[in-house]
């Protein structure tokens, strides 16, 4: 799969998992519209694009080999 991505970049993972939190918070008496769910997945998946970024770069200046073409 050359144009796989992390698991924190998928909308469907973040949206599964809040449509979860959703279910558990409904059950003990909270209500999560809709509309709220659809902003917290966008504003997740930005936030787990830009940590996967970061991890990339700290990963890179913290490697002690160098890059190796195939």
């Amino acid at each position: 799969m050359d144009n796989a991505k992390a698991w924190y970049e998928s909308k469907a993972v973040w949206g599964g998992l809040i449509a979860l939190f959703a279910s558990i918070l409904q059950a003990r008496g909270h209500l999560f519209p809709y509309e709220q769910q659809a902003a917290l997945v966008d504003a997740l998946t930005s936030a787990g694009g830009a940590f996967g970024s970061l991890l990339a770069i700290y990963g890179r200046l913290a490697a002690t080999k160098p890059i190796v073409g195939t």
